[in-house]
């Protein structure tokens, strides 16, 4: 744009924001002043002092995201959850996204991702890929007696690689970080099928496996002590040898410093065989709202 008549400087550029910056020839991205910048037609903002020609409306992100979402009923979406099917009264999301929710009072905790609520009321969904079943509102009251408990069943998938005799833990989808996060006063039991595909090295034989089950509890205290049961195991099939399992303390810190307490499935085979492992965690999980232990 050419000088106006009389003024020193002319538009130079607009930014993404609005912004006009001027330019007298020489020098660029000079701010105007009121005068100049009414002048030649724009509008000038008092509170940051500077020229615009349009202003940017910062919610439209937000509205994109939420409008990649499938929302029925009365929920409360945080605008950080995307691609996700909310349906039902109550339910809560946070930083989700690749989620179904169905029913009532479902909270997704954040930074769970690909999981799924399917019925019930009242999950707790705090893990990597979790399949859960909320086992209803734990205020209300049942042949008089007020029920204290959150109640859900759960389904997660864990797998790793091993190409030694190293004790290595599963992680949810494989993902080398993601364990099952557990709360404070509760019951956990677990029941876990385990399969072991060896894929070769030089003591393994490609295509051996063997497919276990586990069933046990572990009791996590008001301070997050864990003590586990394991009440029943079977070797269902094989080809070669089973390798070991069971379920252990995964709680470590993150990055956060935060501690974070949880529990997962531990591994080992024998050093130079390289081995998939996947295993099926299903889980039945109680969590005490009224009471200690």
């Amino acid at each position: 744009m050419a000088n106006l008549p009389g003024q020193p400087i002319q538009p130079y550029s607009v930014s993404a924001s609005g912004q006009v910056l001027f330019t007298d020839g020489t020098n660029n991205d000079i701010t105007p002043n009121q005068r100049i910048c009414e002048a030649y037609g724009y509008t000038y903002d008092s509170t940051s002092g500077t020229c615009v020609a349009y202003s940017v409306n910062v919610d439209l992100p937000v509205k994109y995201r939420k409008s990649r979402n499938f929302i029925r009923g009365g929920n409360s979406v945080s605008s950080r959850t995307e691609d996700s099917i909310i349906i039902g009264q109550e339910n809560t999301t946070n930083i989700n996204r690749n989620s179904l929710v169905v029913g009532n009072s479902h909270t997704l905790e954040s930074q769970n991702n690909n999981v799924s609520v399917v019925g019930g009321g009242s999950a707790n969904v705090s893990r990597q890929g979790e399949v859960a079943i909320g086992g209803g509102n734990p205020g209300i009251t049942d042949r008089g007696t007020t029920l204290t408990a959150d109640r859900q069943m759960s389904l997660i998938q864990l797998s790793g690689i091993t190409i030694d005799n190293t004790a290595t833990k599963l992680t949810a989808q494989g993902d080398g970080s993601g364990y099952i996060n557990v709360r404070n006063n509760s019951i956990l039991g677990y029941e876990i099928y385990l399969t072991r595909f060896e894929l070769g090295g030089t003591s393994g034989t490609a295509g051996n496996y063997s497919f276990r089950e586990i069933k046990g509890a572990v009791q996590i205290d008001n301070s997050y002590n864990m003590a586990f049961v394991i009440g029943f195991t079977r070797n269902i099939a094989k080809i070669g040898v089973n390798g070991t399992f069971t379920m252990v303390d995964s709680s470590a810190t993150g990055d956060d410093g935060i501690d974070y307490k949880s529990i997962t499935v531990e591994v080992t085979d024998r050093n130079n065989v390289n081995n998939l492992w996947t295993a099926s965690v299903y889980l039945h999980e109680v969590v005490s709202t009224a009471i200690e232990f």
